[in-house]
């Protein structure tokens, strides 16, 4: 049995195939402009990785924004349910989810059975997200690789005070005209998303263990903040971006299962 979940984002395109419960590739490509065809290209790269074609796939299960615009799925799921999923699997011990991509970020709680109990999403703003920190890394003329680093050198991390990202890009090259430091600029940045983050995720609230998800959960900054805001270690799955897919991928596995 050969199955495979697609993850389609606004930002980024996911897909992971599985055989038997196993792994046996998978990819990350940027969305681009087609949902359609960043899902087919991610699929194609993910199974040449896996050293398969798409005429072995016994089920795919597609989730995120544009998992109804994927012809080749047999079945469309919510991203929430596929994160718990693959969470779940991935840190059995799993309580609480920070899920932070490209443009929303989510906070989900799930029991011991790697179900959903509740959750809180942001995907109307793009405070709070990687999008934010890719404008600000412009204003800063940082790469986003860097912001991370450079944040955890921070001892007085500036106060962004505004919400919108329109605004907070104003009030950043205010607060360097202040004479404001590189460093504390960043930290301010970093700081910023991770109070979002837990303001809108007080109503899931945060249990252990808590698991950091998303393009984001690579920046240590934000991952550093996050922590001491909740004060709670934080624990990021090897692959923190596929999750979602890997989620999808095992559906799909129940899914082919119910029809054999």
């Amino acid at each position: 049995m050969v199955v495979a979940g697609i993850d389609v984002g606004a930002a980024t395109a996911k897909a992971v195939i599985m055989a038997d419960g196993e792994i046996l590739g998978y990819c990350v490509i940027p969305t681009g402009h087609s949902i359609k065809t960043s899902a087919e290209e991610v699929m194609k790269l993910a199974s040449e990785k896996a050293n398969v074609t798409t005429d072995n796939f016994d089920y795919v299960v597609s989730t995120g924004y544009g998992r109804h615009g994927i012809p080749f799925a047999n079945k469309a799921v919510t991203e929430i349910t596929c994160h718990a999923k693959g969470v779940s699997s991935s840190i059995p011990l799993a309580r609480t989810i920070i899920d932070i991509g490209g443009q929303d970020s989510k906070v989900i709680g799930i029991d011991d059975r790697g179900i959903v109990n509740n959750f809180v999403m942001n995907d109307k703003c793009a405070a709070g997200t990687g999008r934010f920190l890719e404008v600000m890394s412009g204003v800063l003329e940082l790469s986003i690789e860097e912001l991370g680093p450079t944040a955890l050198l921070s001892k007085e991390p500036c106060s962004i005070s505004t919400t919108c990202t329109v605004f907070a890009e104003s009030e950043m090259v205010s607060l360097r005209a202040e004479g404001k430091s590189k460093v504390d600029l960043v930290g301010g940045i970093i700081k910023s998303v991770s109070s979002r983050v837990v303001v809108m995720g007080r109503s899931v609230g945060f249990k252990e263990k808590v698991v950091f998800t998303g393009g984001v959960a690579k920046n240590i900054g934000v991952k550093k903040a996050l922590e001491d805001e909740i004060g709670l270690e934080i624990w990021i799955p090897d692959e923190p971006q596929i999750m979602g897919a890997l989620g999808a991928a095992l559906m799909a596995q129940v899914e082919f299962s119910k029809t054999s």
